[in-house]
């Protein structure tokens, strides 16, 4: 069997139109009914069940329909303070507008090398560089970098280093030195180190899959499809497919992972929206977890996702989370992994002000050494935050955080979903707005559901932790 007709999947099927598909219709809807009524709580029914969600705290609760038509009642008059008060289930506000402060950074990702073999349509690195010359990180830059990152790490803790690019493979050297360095210090201090790396996979060799797996990396490798369509929308830069390539050279790695884990990472665009499709053939690969992300900020405004491919892509979602869900009832691994992060973030009830910890506790260090709130902002002056050299620039930091608070963003703080999605990825909104709120939150409700259904699984199955 060839590379690219594994499950009997045509390469080409990626290219159909999915509009005519009555489930495309149904996102649309979806998006729509999950349009904020009250920046307090969410209702929606989930089949025959009405089900709530209390944005103070992240709660969820299943309604009785006597209980849907208060909540009902109160969305029409604006009561629903006073409903959750009556109902108990009111409190003080768990997020208030302060913006924290003196944070110690325990993740550091390392733009190793500005520069990349791929030529990809829509990268936020500008195809590598980040629009300025080719450039490598030396060695002592990330070395600096390392001991930087562990000096702040607390006696006994843990810190993620993690190596990107461009393509971080370009300079293997410093990685495998960095790595050593980051090892023989954590086992000399106690503390527990985390690594990973994104790849395009081009370059990879068996010596590589020793060496990830003897450290432990969580691995992701950056495939937009199967075949032809990956070859469309990730081409070396002289135009050559680069799919059969990655496949033969990730091999060795799939073959050995046991401490390293090897994921698949998918940027939806347009072009590639045959998501459940791409779901089984990467898993059946030997893929550790496969998950999607929207292309929704690109430097060239190609490839960007627009409300009907969102809505496409939503009900593409919906369908892997179904599969997802029926093989967790059969007690079968489906490492659908947007699903599955969703799932543990519900069960911890998170809730927070932020996207993530971009700016705070993670920066990206750009291959001079200059501190970014993360790595897609390396070498842009909207996400400078100081120098190995120097130091983060608290003042920077500090605006930074108060301005980004979803608290601080429109029209975020009006929103149910805030203290779920807080406030979307930095990079994206800033680049291009806010135009994926409907598809978010049409996937935070379909989530919540999931999760209200699968709670036995939750709480007792090894399936959907894995």
């Amino acid at each position: 069997m060839s590379q690219t007709t594994r499950a009997g999947i045509d390469p080409e099927a990626s290219r159909i139109p999915l509009a005519a598909d009555p489930s495309v219709q149904a996102a649309t809807d979806h998006m729509r009914s999950s349009q904020p009524r009250s920046p307090d709580l969410h209702l929606w029914r989930n089949a025959e069940q009405a089900q709530l969600l209390v944005v103070n705290g992240s709660r969820l609760f299943d309604l009785n329909p006597q209980l849907e038509q208060q909540v009902l009642q109160a969305l029409d008059q604006g009561t629903e303070s006073d409903l959750l008060k009556r109902l108990g289930i009111d409190g003080a506000p768990m997020i208030n507008d302060q913006a924290p402060d003196n944070l110690p950074v325990h993740a550091f990702s390392l733009a190793i090398a500005q520069k990349c073999n791929l030529g990809c349509s829509y990268c936020y690195a500008q195809q590598g560089d980040f629009g300025g010359t080719a450039k490598s990180m030396a060695l002592d830059t990330a070395l600096q970098a390392v001991d930087t990152l562990i000096d702040q790490t607390s006696a006994g803790g843990r810190f993620n280093l993690a190596f990107m690019g461009g393509e971080p493979l370009v300079n293997r050297e410093v990685l495998i030195a960095a790595t050593r360095h980051a090892r023989q210090r954590a086992d000399r201090l106690g503390l527990t180190p985390l690594f990973s790396i994104t790849t395009n996979g081009t370059l990879l060799t068996e010596a590589d899959a020793d060496f990830f797996e003897d450290h432990g990396f969580a691995v992701t490798l950056s495939l937009d499809g199967v075949g032809h369509m990956h070859d469309a929308l990730r081409p070396f830069k002289g135009g050559q497919g680069s799919f059969d390539r990655i496949m033969r050279r990730v091999q060795p790695l799939l073959d050995r992972q046991h401490t390293m884990q090897v994921s698949a990472r998918v940027t939806v665009t347009p072009r590639n929206l045959a998501l459940r499709e791409m779901l089984d053939w990467f898993l059946e690969a030997g893929f550790h977890s496969v998950g999607f992300s929207p292309m929704l900020n690109s430097p060239t405004g190609q490839d960007e996702m627009d409300r009907a491919a969102l809505a496409e892509m939503l009900a593409q979602m919906i369908d892997c989370g179904r599969e997802f869900e029926r093989r967790s009832r059969l007690g079968q691994r489906y490492a659908f992994s947007n699903l599955l992060n969703a799932l543990r973030e519900l069960e911890k009830g998170t809730h927070r002000p932020y996207p993530c910890g971009a700016g705070a506790g993670y920066m990206g260090v750009s291959a001079t050494g200059d501190l970014f709130a993360c790595h897609r902002f390396v070498d842009d002056a909207a996400g400078a935050m100081g120098t190995l050299q120097q130091g983060v620039d608290a003042a920077k930091q500090s605006d930074w955080l108060a301005e980004r608070h979803v608290h601080q963003q429109q029209p975020c703080n009006k929103c149910w979903a805030r203290y779920l999605c807080g406030g979307g990825c930095h990079h994206e909104v800033l680049g291009s707005g806010r135009h994926a709120c409907d598809y978010v939150r049409g996937w935070l409700e379909y989530c919540m559901g999931a999760y209200l259904r699968m709670m036995p699984e939750l709480q007792g199955g090894d399936n959907v932790r894995a």
